[in-house]
């Protein structure tokens, strides 16, 4: 779809970062689809940045396998491609299922409470087919293992590769809401039963319920 006629206006001290996650999360929200060309200057325009920031960020982009850069010609958003689709997956799930083994045990009660209230928020969401609030509260409940873990290193692949992953899920989010709230139980009451084996297991496999096949564009 074409740039958004307007937008609010990011302040001026903006951080690269800020552009960048704004990008990102325009790319796997859909409102910049596969295949639709992205000039720096009608993005810095939108974002109200200069255009040295809204550069680098499609560098990091292109690096993640978001955008597709051909230097002196263009910038396009990648289309859903299959073959990198499984290759996030895999590491996205391995990641998780790395930090769940390391970390169940040692969460707290505290820790247990905000996964419970993001399954909550997750539940809600899908119900009301808000997909989007429905995939944060999902990122939120994952992500409290990997707080605990304090991995560096983990956090850093994860937000280059998750994007990905979740651009995908957008496309076939629906009717395996209800099951994913029920895996999120499952799975939240093995970690707080401390069973750090079975937890990590169904980590892996919940990041495998997604069909690679499934979400493949042909445009």
């Amino acid at each position: 779809m074409p740039i958004p006629p307007a937008s609010p206006s990011l302040p001026r001290s903006l951080l690269r970062d800020d552009v960048y996650r704004r990008l990102r999360d325009a790319i796997v929200d859909g409102t910049f689809e596969p295949g639709e060309q992205l000039k720096d200057g009608d993005l810095a325009a939108w974002l109200g940045v200069s255009r040295t920031p809204v550069r680098e960020a499609l560098l990091r982009l292109s690096s993640s396998g978001l955008v597709v850069a051909q230097p002196g010609r263009s910038t396009t958003v990648s289309l859903i491609d299959e073959t990198s689709l499984r290759d996030a997956r895999d590491v996205v799930a391995a990641l998780h299922e790395l930090a769940v083994r390391e970390t169940v045990g040692r969460l707290t009660p505290d820790d247990i409470a905000r996964m419970r209230a993001a399954n909550r928020r997750f539940t809600a969401a899908a119900e009301r087919g808000d997909v989007t609030a429905a995939l944060e509260a999902d990122d939120d409940l994952h992500a409290v293992p990997v707080a605990a873990l304090g991995n560096a290193a983990v956090e850093t692949v994860l937000e280059q590769f998750g994007p990905i992953v979740r651009r995908a899920e957008r496309l076939r989010f629906g009717s395996d809401a209800p099951a994913a709230a029920e895996r999120h139980e499952r799975f939240i009451a093995l970690c707080e039963m401390g069973d750090a084996a079975a937890a990590a297991a169904m980590a892996y496999e919940t990041w495998h319920t997604l069909p690679v096949t499934a979400t493949k564009r042909a445009d």
